[in-house]
Protein backbone atom coordinates (compact mmCIF):
# COMPACT_ATOMS: atom_id res chain seq x y z
CA UNK A 1 0.00 0.00 0.00
CA UNK A 2 1.14 3.56 -0.84
CA UNK A 3 1.15 5.11 2.23
CA UNK A 4 1.32 8.56 0.56
CA UNK A 5 -1.55 8.31 -1.15
CA UNK A 6 -4.45 11.08 -1.37
CA UNK A 7 -7.08 8.67 -0.17
CA UNK A 8 -4.58 8.31 2.86
CA UNK A 9 -4.05 11.76 3.40
CA UNK A 10 -8.06 11.84 3.37
CA UNK A 11 -8.64 9.57 6.00
CA UNK A 12 -5.63 10.97 7.92
CA UNK A 13 -6.23 14.93 7.59
CA UNK A 14 -9.68 14.96 6.56
CA UNK A 15 -13.05 14.33 7.70
CA UNK A 16 -13.51 12.46 4.67
CA UNK A 17 -13.42 9.03 4.42
CA UNK A 18 -13.99 5.89 1.83
CA UNK A 19 -15.24 2.56 1.43
CA UNK A 20 -14.57 -0.36 -1.33
CA UNK A 21 -17.29 -1.06 -3.84
CA UNK A 22 -17.62 -4.34 -4.89
CA UNK A 23 -18.44 -7.57 -3.70
CA UNK A 24 -15.13 -9.41 -5.28
CA UNK A 25 -13.69 -11.34 -2.98
CA UNK A 26 -10.70 -11.34 -5.40
CA UNK A 27 -10.65 -7.16 -4.41
CA UNK A 28 -11.58 -7.10 -1.09
CA UNK A 29 -8.34 -7.75 0.70
CA UNK A 30 -6.39 -5.23 -1.66
CA UNK A 31 -9.08 -2.13 -0.77
CA UNK A 32 -8.80 -3.43 3.47
CA UNK A 33 -5.31 -3.12 2.81
CA UNK A 34 -5.74 0.46 1.09
CA UNK A 35 -7.81 1.61 3.78
CA UNK A 36 -11.38 0.97 3.29
CA UNK A 37 -13.18 1.95 5.72
CA UNK A 38 -16.28 -0.89 4.72
CA UNK A 39 -17.77 -2.17 1.68
CA UNK A 40 -20.95 -1.12 -0.27
CA UNK A 41 -22.57 -3.56 -2.35
CA UNK A 42 -25.79 -3.66 -4.42
CA UNK A 43 -27.84 -6.55 -6.58
CA UNK A 44 -26.05 -5.94 -9.52
CA UNK A 45 -22.34 -5.55 -7.62
CA UNK A 46 -23.79 -9.07 -5.79
CA UNK A 47 -25.02 -10.72 -9.67
CA UNK A 48 -21.62 -9.73 -11.11
CA UNK A 49 -19.23 -10.83 -8.17
CA UNK A 50 -21.47 -14.47 -7.94
CA UNK A 51 -20.77 -14.66 -11.85
CA UNK A 52 -17.18 -13.93 -12.06
CA UNK A 53 -16.38 -16.59 -9.23
CA UNK A 54 -19.01 -18.78 -9.62
CA UNK A 55 -16.70 -21.89 -9.35
CA UNK A 56 -15.51 -20.69 -5.94
CA UNK A 57 -18.76 -20.81 -4.52
CA UNK A 58 -19.82 -24.36 -6.58
CA UNK A 59 -20.69 -26.30 -3.66
CA UNK A 60 -22.72 -24.08 -2.01
CA UNK A 61 -24.74 -22.80 -4.91
CA UNK A 62 -26.01 -25.98 -5.45
CA UNK A 63 -26.73 -26.74 -2.07
CA UNK A 64 -29.05 -23.18 -1.81
CA UNK A 65 -30.46 -24.52 -5.39
CA UNK A 66 -31.17 -28.18 -4.02
CA UNK A 67 -33.71 -26.19 -1.42
CA UNK A 68 -36.24 -25.38 -4.15
CA UNK A 69 -37.10 -22.13 -2.63
CA UNK A 70 -38.73 -19.72 -4.43
CA UNK A 71 -36.85 -17.03 -6.69
CA UNK A 72 -36.65 -14.39 -4.94
CA UNK A 73 -35.69 -16.27 -0.96
CA UNK A 74 -33.32 -18.14 -3.64
CA UNK A 75 -31.53 -14.77 -4.38
CA UNK A 76 -31.35 -13.21 -1.21
CA UNK A 77 -29.62 -16.21 -0.35
CA UNK A 78 -27.02 -16.35 -3.28
CA UNK A 79 -26.73 -12.54 -2.49
CA UNK A 80 -25.85 -13.89 1.43
CA UNK A 81 -23.35 -16.52 0.01
CA UNK A 82 -21.43 -13.35 -1.52
CA UNK A 83 -21.99 -10.70 1.14
CA UNK A 84 -21.07 -12.62 4.26
CA UNK A 85 -17.42 -13.48 3.70
CA UNK A 86 -17.11 -9.54 3.35
CA UNK A 87 -19.27 -8.96 6.52
CA UNK A 88 -16.91 -11.39 8.48
CA UNK A 89 -13.38 -10.09 6.61
CA UNK A 90 -14.17 -6.88 8.41
CA UNK A 91 -15.79 -7.65 11.51
CA UNK A 92 -12.69 -7.31 13.45
CA UNK A 93 -12.14 -3.45 12.32
CA UNK A 94 -16.01 -2.83 13.09
CA UNK A 95 -15.53 -4.77 17.04
CA UNK A 96 -12.01 -2.63 17.71
CA UNK A 97 -13.44 0.54 16.39
CA UNK A 98 -16.84 0.12 18.70
CA UNK A 99 -19.40 0.06 15.70
CA UNK A 100 -17.95 3.28 14.11
CA UNK A 101 -15.94 1.62 10.85
CA UNK A 102 -16.18 -2.05 9.59
CA UNK A 103 -19.46 -2.28 8.00
CA UNK A 104 -21.07 -4.01 5.27
CA UNK A 105 -24.05 -3.39 2.88
CA UNK A 106 -26.49 -5.58 1.97
CA UNK A 107 -29.23 -4.60 -0.08
CA UNK A 108 -33.12 -5.42 0.10
CA UNK A 109 -34.92 -6.67 -3.27
CA UNK A 110 -34.95 -3.62 -5.58
CA UNK A 111 -38.87 -5.48 -6.72
CA UNK A 112 -39.80 -4.71 -3.06
CA UNK A 113 -39.48 -1.41 -3.48
CA UNK A 114 -43.04 -0.34 -2.61
CA UNK A 115 -43.68 -3.00 -0.25
CA UNK A 116 -43.19 -1.91 3.63
CA UNK A 117 -44.33 -5.14 5.06
CA UNK A 118 -42.17 -7.43 2.36
CA UNK A 119 -38.74 -4.69 3.21
CA UNK A 120 -39.09 -5.11 7.00
CA UNK A 121 -38.69 -8.47 6.73
CA UNK A 122 -36.30 -8.87 4.88
CA UNK A 123 -34.32 -6.47 6.51
CA UNK A 124 -34.68 -7.92 9.71
CA UNK A 125 -33.30 -11.42 8.16
CA UNK A 126 -30.28 -9.05 6.69
CA UNK A 127 -29.78 -7.50 9.60
CA UNK A 128 -29.14 -11.42 11.09
CA UNK A 129 -25.96 -12.21 9.02
CA UNK A 130 -23.69 -9.92 10.71
CA UNK A 131 -23.52 -7.62 13.38
CA UNK A 132 -21.73 -5.31 10.95
CA UNK A 133 -24.24 -5.54 7.90
CA UNK A 134 -26.19 -2.17 6.60
CA UNK A 135 -29.26 -2.50 5.27
CA UNK A 136 -29.66 -1.01 2.36
CA UNK A 137 -33.22 0.35 1.33
CA UNK A 138 -34.55 2.65 -1.73
CA UNK A 139 -34.88 6.63 -0.84
CA UNK A 140 -38.47 6.52 -1.32
CA UNK A 141 -41.86 7.12 0.83
CA UNK A 142 -41.52 3.27 1.60
CA UNK A 143 -38.48 2.81 2.22
CA UNK A 144 -38.17 6.10 4.08
CA UNK A 145 -40.78 4.38 6.39
CA UNK A 146 -39.13 1.19 6.93
CA UNK A 147 -35.87 3.18 7.53
CA UNK A 148 -37.10 4.78 10.11
CA UNK A 149 -38.41 1.75 12.09
CA UNK A 150 -35.62 -0.36 11.33
CA UNK A 151 -33.03 2.99 13.09
CA UNK A 152 -35.81 2.57 16.10
CA UNK A 153 -35.31 -1.74 16.36
CA UNK A 154 -31.63 -0.98 16.08
CA UNK A 155 -30.63 -2.57 13.06
CA UNK A 156 -27.66 0.15 10.80
CA UNK A 157 -29.27 0.91 7.50
CA UNK A 158 -28.88 2.91 4.15
CA UNK A 159 -30.81 5.27 2.30
CA UNK A 160 -30.17 4.13 -1.28
CA UNK A 161 -30.95 5.16 -4.77
CA UNK A 162 -30.84 8.51 -3.87
CA UNK A 163 -29.75 11.70 -5.53
CA UNK A 164 -31.24 14.82 -4.39
CA UNK A 165 -31.26 16.83 -1.28
CA UNK A 166 -34.93 16.84 -0.21
CA UNK A 167 -33.99 12.73 -0.68
CA UNK A 168 -30.75 13.78 2.17
CA UNK A 169 -33.31 15.22 4.48
CA UNK A 170 -35.95 13.34 4.33
CA UNK A 171 -33.71 10.63 5.56
CA UNK A 172 -32.09 12.18 7.89
CA UNK A 173 -35.58 13.30 9.34
CA UNK A 174 -36.90 9.72 9.57
CA UNK A 175 -33.11 8.52 10.66
CA UNK A 176 -33.46 11.44 13.76
CA UNK A 177 -37.35 10.24 14.60
CA UNK A 178 -36.29 6.48 14.85
CA UNK A 179 -33.54 7.55 17.24
CA UNK A 180 -36.19 9.42 19.31
CA UNK A 181 -38.29 5.82 19.24
CA UNK A 182 -35.59 3.87 19.88
CA UNK A 183 -34.46 6.10 22.65
CA UNK A 184 -37.62 6.05 23.98
CA UNK A 185 -38.00 2.42 24.62
CA UNK A 186 -34.21 1.82 26.30
CA UNK A 187 -32.62 0.70 22.82
CA UNK A 188 -29.55 1.40 20.87
CA UNK A 189 -30.82 3.15 17.67
CA UNK A 190 -29.33 1.41 14.23
CA UNK A 191 -26.64 3.87 12.31
CA UNK A 192 -27.83 5.18 9.27
CA UNK A 193 -26.48 6.57 6.16
CA UNK A 194 -27.79 8.73 3.65
CA UNK A 195 -26.41 7.78 -0.42
CA UNK A 196 -26.00 10.46 -3.08
CA UNK A 197 -25.40 8.81 -6.37
CA UNK A 198 -23.48 12.09 -7.58
CA UNK A 199 -21.91 10.42 -10.89
CA UNK A 200 -25.65 8.68 -11.77
CA UNK A 201 -27.18 12.56 -11.12
CA UNK A 202 -25.00 13.87 -13.61
CA UNK A 203 -25.74 11.33 -16.05
CA UNK A 204 -28.92 11.75 -16.02
CA UNK A 205 -29.09 15.39 -16.48
CA UNK A 206 -26.69 15.49 -19.11
CA UNK A 207 -29.14 13.03 -21.09
CA UNK A 208 -32.21 15.41 -19.96
CA UNK A 209 -29.88 18.69 -21.17
CA UNK A 210 -29.56 16.84 -24.47
CA UNK A 211 -32.99 15.68 -25.28
CA UNK A 212 -34.25 19.49 -24.34
CA UNK A 213 -31.74 21.17 -26.25
CA UNK A 214 -30.88 23.21 -23.08
CA UNK A 215 -27.57 25.65 -23.45
CA UNK A 216 -26.09 23.82 -20.36
CA UNK A 217 -22.61 23.40 -21.14
CA UNK A 218 -20.61 19.53 -20.43
CA UNK A 219 -18.76 21.47 -17.80
CA UNK A 220 -22.00 22.66 -15.67
CA UNK A 221 -23.02 19.09 -15.89
CA UNK A 222 -19.94 17.91 -14.32
CA UNK A 223 -20.40 20.00 -11.14
CA UNK A 224 -24.64 19.07 -10.85
CA UNK A 225 -24.03 16.30 -8.49
CA UNK A 226 -21.10 18.69 -6.84
CA UNK A 227 -23.72 21.35 -6.18
CA UNK A 228 -26.41 19.13 -5.21
CA UNK A 229 -23.68 17.40 -2.76
CA UNK A 230 -22.29 20.54 -1.25
CA UNK A 231 -26.10 21.85 -0.33
CA UNK A 232 -26.93 18.76 1.26
CA UNK A 233 -23.66 18.96 3.14
CA UNK A 234 -24.23 22.06 4.26
CA UNK A 235 -27.75 21.74 5.58
CA UNK A 236 -26.19 18.79 7.25
CA UNK A 237 -23.67 20.57 9.59
CA UNK A 238 -26.74 23.20 10.16
CA UNK A 239 -29.20 20.57 11.61
CA UNK A 240 -26.59 18.22 13.26
CA UNK A 241 -27.87 15.41 11.86
CA UNK A 242 -27.20 12.24 13.01
CA UNK A 243 -26.61 10.52 9.90
CA UNK A 244 -23.87 9.88 7.53
CA UNK A 245 -23.29 10.81 3.95
CA UNK A 246 -21.78 8.78 1.41
CA UNK A 247 -20.79 9.54 -2.11
CA UNK A 248 -21.13 6.83 -4.56
CA UNK A 249 -21.29 6.26 -8.78
CA UNK A 250 -18.34 8.61 -9.03
CA UNK A 251 -17.39 9.55 -12.60
CA UNK A 252 -14.14 11.00 -11.93
CA UNK A 253 -11.48 12.13 -9.63
CA UNK A 254 -13.01 15.74 -9.05
CA UNK A 255 -16.41 13.99 -7.72
CA UNK A 256 -14.09 13.54 -4.52
CA UNK A 257 -10.91 15.91 -4.68
CA UNK A 258 -14.17 18.44 -4.91
CA UNK A 259 -15.78 17.64 -1.49
CA UNK A 260 -12.48 16.80 0.05
CA UNK A 261 -12.90 17.74 3.30
CA UNK A 262 -16.47 17.04 3.85
CA UNK A 263 -17.63 15.22 6.74
CA UNK A 264 -18.60 12.05 3.94
CA UNK A 265 -17.56 8.95 3.09
CA UNK A 266 -16.83 8.32 -0.63
CA UNK A 267 -17.67 4.64 -2.05
CA UNK A 268 -15.00 4.07 -4.40
CA UNK A 269 -15.40 0.82 -6.94
CA UNK A 270 -11.81 -0.70 -8.04
CA UNK A 271 -11.41 1.97 -10.77
CA UNK A 272 -12.26 4.78 -8.80
CA UNK A 273 -9.55 4.11 -6.33
CA UNK A 274 -7.02 3.64 -9.35
CA UNK A 275 -7.15 6.91 -9.98
CA UNK A 276 -6.26 8.34 -6.41
CA UNK A 277 -3.11 5.65 -6.62
CA UNK A 278 -2.07 6.05 -10.17
CA UNK A 279 -1.56 9.88 -10.02
CA UNK A 280 -1.46 12.78 -6.68
CA UNK A 281 -4.01 15.09 -6.53
CA UNK A 282 -3.85 18.48 -4.79
CA UNK A 283 -3.98 17.61 -1.16
CA UNK A 284 -6.30 20.86 -0.02
CA UNK A 285 -9.88 21.24 1.61
CA UNK A 286 -12.19 21.88 -1.04
CA UNK A 287 -15.78 21.23 0.90
CA UNK A 288 -16.29 24.97 1.22
CA UNK A 289 -15.26 26.50 -2.58
CA UNK A 290 -18.87 27.41 -4.11
CA UNK A 291 -19.75 26.25 -7.00
CA UNK A 292 -20.13 29.44 -9.20
CA UNK A 293 -23.52 30.91 -9.67
CA UNK A 294 -23.20 31.29 -13.27
CA UNK A 295 -22.76 27.62 -13.05
CA UNK A 296 -25.94 26.77 -10.90
CA UNK A 297 -28.12 30.06 -12.57
CA UNK A 298 -27.83 27.70 -15.76
CA UNK A 299 -28.40 24.02 -14.60
CA UNK A 300 -31.13 25.90 -12.88
CA UNK A 301 -33.07 26.29 -16.40
CA UNK A 302 -33.35 22.40 -16.24
CA UNK A 303 -36.93 21.53 -13.61
CA UNK A 304 -34.87 18.21 -12.98
CA UNK A 305 -31.94 19.62 -11.69
CA UNK A 306 -34.12 21.87 -9.66
CA UNK A 307 -36.07 19.29 -8.00
CA UNK A 308 -32.30 17.60 -6.92
CA UNK A 309 -31.37 20.99 -6.10
CA UNK A 310 -33.72 22.54 -3.84
CA UNK A 311 -34.18 20.96 -0.04
CA UNK A 312 -37.88 20.89 -1.23
CA UNK A 313 -37.51 20.09 -4.72
CA UNK A 314 -39.80 16.78 -4.66
CA UNK A 315 -41.76 15.25 -1.74
CA UNK A 316 -41.49 11.79 -0.66
CA UNK A 317 -44.20 10.46 -2.70
CA UNK A 318 -42.29 11.84 -5.74
CA UNK A 319 -38.73 9.69 -4.92
CA UNK A 320 -39.69 7.12 -6.68
CA UNK A 321 -40.81 8.59 -9.75
CA UNK A 322 -38.02 10.62 -10.54
CA UNK A 323 -36.31 9.56 -13.95
CA UNK A 324 -32.90 8.29 -12.47
CA UNK A 325 -34.54 6.73 -9.25
CA UNK A 326 -36.41 4.33 -12.08
CA UNK A 327 -33.34 3.95 -14.12
CA UNK A 328 -31.32 2.58 -11.08
CA UNK A 329 -33.99 0.46 -9.44
CA UNK A 330 -34.79 -1.16 -13.16
CA UNK A 331 -31.19 -1.96 -13.53
CA UNK A 332 -30.48 -3.41 -9.99
CA UNK A 333 -33.42 -5.35 -10.21
CA UNK A 334 -33.21 -6.59 -14.04
CA UNK A 335 -29.17 -6.83 -14.00
CA UNK A 336 -28.90 -8.13 -10.71
CA UNK A 337 -31.65 -9.41 -8.76
CA UNK A 338 -33.23 -10.80 -11.44
CA UNK A 339 -30.38 -12.74 -12.10
CA UNK A 340 -29.87 -14.14 -9.13
CA UNK A 341 -33.13 -15.62 -9.19
CA UNK A 342 -33.15 -17.72 -11.97
CA UNK A 343 -29.48 -19.36 -11.15
CA UNK A 344 -30.01 -22.89 -12.29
Amino acid sequence: MDDNSYLNWLAEETATGWWHDSADPGELRLAMERGAMGVTTNPFLSSVAFFNNRELWFEETAAIVARKLDPERKAEELMKMVVKPAAELYRSSFEISGGKTGYVCAQLNPYRSGDRDAMMEMARRLHGWAPNIVVKLPAVAAGLDVLESCVAEGIAVMATISFTVSQLIATAERCRAGIRRATGRGINPGKCFSVIMIGRLDDYLREVARDNGASVKESDIRQAGLAVTKRACRIYREHGYESGILIAALRGAYHLTELAGADLIASLSPQAQEWFYTADHPREERIGDEIPADTVERLQTLPEFVKAFEPDGMAPDDFISYGVTQRTLGQYSEAGWRLLENVL
